[in-house]
């Protein structure tokens, strides 16, 4: 039995991620995925939590007025060990309040299991959005969809070239792609459940995004494969946004966050935030003026 859903408030994750989007202006997600090798000079020969702490703080601040979110994926802080989760412990209490928090995890597993993933990601961390793996099934998300005041980001049509493997599979029930039932079924639990839900669709095929949004006109997608994975990004975000030109969470990494590599590596991280920020508002714009 899902809880009942709660009226609107600021806490709700998909108000406050639409909040930021107007406030700053932007549709852009950094992702901050430390990589100690790629760092400038100055973070050689010191700790790894003090490293990527520093280094992340530096990116935050830089950035912080031109983003709608923030998203640290779990496996670049898990590769450095107990320093480096501690680092993702600090570095999600460093961002500003008022920008939401998505941590990239792809969680998914037994209903009892999860249950704990959901309660350390969202009580404990204070994350205020994960995203999931759907593949176990509806009870294998549940516990994260119970809570009323955070997002859950399905994984979709993922950007990866091997995506298609199993997510582009027709399924049998209505003879469409598999990545098509999961938008269906991603926007009956945005319905039935708490939590607000996403789905993340890779700007890398914006054929698929624009049937996907088709399927789910209002549901937030996070949009990666921007950047490095050299994604589709005025097509995918003309295929992407919403009727109001809003909904589409357009994440780069490793684009921004390593944009420079030395002294100014943060005022470079800026800059191409400002840039991609500003190609994304271009394609918006038609939309936007009709709101």
């Amino acid at each position: 039995m899902s809880v009942a859903k709660e009226p609107t408030t600021e806490k709700l994750f998909g108000h406050r991620l639409r909040e930021a989007m107007r406030r700053n202006e932007s549709l852009v997600c950094v992702g901050l995925d430390p990589d100690l090798e790629k760092m400038p000079e100055e973070f050689r020969g010191v700790g790894v939590r003090e490293a990527i702490v520093r280094f992340n703080r530096a990116i935050v601040e830089a950035t912080r007025d031109v983003v709608c979110a923030y998203k640290p994926n779990l496996g670049f802080y898990a590769a450095y060990g107990v320093e480096g989760l501690a680092a993702l412990a600090e570095t999600r209490w460093l961002i500003p309040a008022e920008i939401p928090v998505i941590l990239d995890c792809k969680v998914g597993d037994m209903d009892n299991t999860a249950e704990r993933y959901a309660k350390g990601y969202f009580e404990e961390w204070g994350f205020d959005a994960v995203t999931a793996n759907p593949y176990m099934g509806e009870d294998s998300v549940k516990p994260f969809l119970d809570y009323w005041d955070r997002g859950v980001i399905v994984l979709c049509k993922t950007s990866n070239p091997g995506s298609g493997d199993l997510q582009d599979v027709i399924v049998r029930d209505g003879e469409r792609e598999t990545f098509l039932t999961v938008a269906e079924r991603a926007q009956r639990w945005n319905a039935e459940y708490p939590a607000t839900v996403g789905l993340v669709v890779g700007a890398t095929y914006p054929e698929q995004l624009a049937r996907i949004r088709g399927v789910c006109p209002e549901l937030p997608i996070l949009l990666p494969g921007v950047g490095a994975q050299s994604g589709k990004l005025e097509a995918s975000v003309a295929a992407g946004i919403d009727a109001d030109g809003f909904g589409l969470i357009v994440s780069a990494s490793r684009a921004v966050i390593f944009a420079g590599s030395g002294e100014d590596y943060a005022e470079k991280a800026r800059e191409a935030t400002l840039q991609l920020r500003e190609t994304v508002n271009v394609v918006r714009q038609p939309r936007l003026a009709t709101v």
